[in-house]
């Protein structure tokens, strides 16, 4: 199987600072995810997101008309990474917080993502993980954990808050692998605008049954979807599946180890949350491991 190209010379430069940008815009968006949450209901919120972001993108797949997949399959393949990703990754991680679930907690548990791609990424995708990698695997996931531990509570709230927890960390662990092993070259407003329109009518019937559907229209409301549909749905999605297509999965999804920490870090700066030395470690830690991860090769190379 050939190498990854990402990080590699050959790369395009939009290639090349993925990775950075696509932590950033990830990161900040818990920060204005704990903003919003504020003026609604979770299932709410995030069907109003998909929402926005498919109406959005609808005007610009009839100018832009961009070629159409051929066939059932890559639509269905499209639709399959909707549902996991954007559906049930969010669905599941909202749920779990609305349940009585730590934010902490769920971070703990959805931050274990690397470690479940790395166990399952050479049966699902040919790729091979090897002692340096798993070094950098299980420092990732240390210092990620060290981060949350310093910084909040974690409490499980409920058995079935945890059981949501980990169907979000499956469904983004699924959505990765399926990417990876049936992805294929579409155009970016075409593969969105199916994603999100999947999402849309898999939260919107789950909002209208299980909350009361409570909006604040206010100005924090409007700026935080505004960055979560654009930072989020559009670009950073798009990024982590163009990152996937183009490299390992498994030094991909590495890039997770550092969410927690520029998390914190953002809401340090933007927030004023506190940032205990301990979480500084844990941050050092999880980018260790995240440099040895993407630095190293299978087979000795760099």
């Amino acid at each position: 199987m050939p190498q990854s190209t990402l990080q590699t010379p050959a790369a395009p430069l939009w290639l090349r600072i993925a990775p950075a940008l696509f932590l950033l815009l990830w990161s900040s968006g818990f920060v204005f995810l704990k903003l919003g949450l504020q003026y609604a209901d979770p299932l709410t919120f995030l069907a109003l997101r998909y929402a926005c972001v498919t109406g959005l993108l609808i005007l610009p797949c009839l100018l832009l008309r961009p070629p159409l997949p051929r066939g059932a399959a890559p639509w269905l393949h499209l639709a399959m990474i909707g549902l996991l990703i954007q559906a049930g990754y969010f669905a599941f991680t909202y749920l779990s917080l609305k349940l009585g679930m730590s934010a902490g907690a769920v971070a703990l548990v959805t931050s274990q993502q690397p470690i479940l791609i790395g166990l399952l990424a050479p049966a699902v995708a040919g790729e091979r993980v090897d002692r340096v990698h798993w070094l950098g695997l299980a420092l990732g996931v240390s210092g990620a954990a060290v981060v949350i531990g310093a910084r909040s509570s974690v409490e499980v709230g409920s058995l079935l808050a945890l059981l949501f927890a980990v169907l979000a960390l499956l469904a983004m662990t699924g959505g990765t692998l399926y990417e990876k092993r049936f992805g294929a070259p579409v155009h970016p407003v075409l593969a969105n605008t199916v994603q999100c329109g999947v999402a849309l009518a898999v939260t919107a019937p789950l909002a209208w049954w299980l909350e009361p559907m409570h909006v604040a229209w206010t100005p924090g409301l409007f700026g935080s979807l505004a960055y979560l549909v654009f930072g989020n749905s559009l670009v950073a999605i798009s990024l982590l599946l163009a990152m996937v297509r183009h490299g390992e999965a498994s030094r991909v999804s590495a890039l997770f180890f550092l969410v927690p920490p520029c998390t914190a870090v953002i809401a340090f700066l933007v927030l004023g949350e506190a940032m205990p030395p301990l979480a500084w470690l844990g941050m050092a830690m999880a980018a260790g491991g995240l440099h040895l991860v993407m630095r190293h090769r299978p087979g000795g190379g760099t």
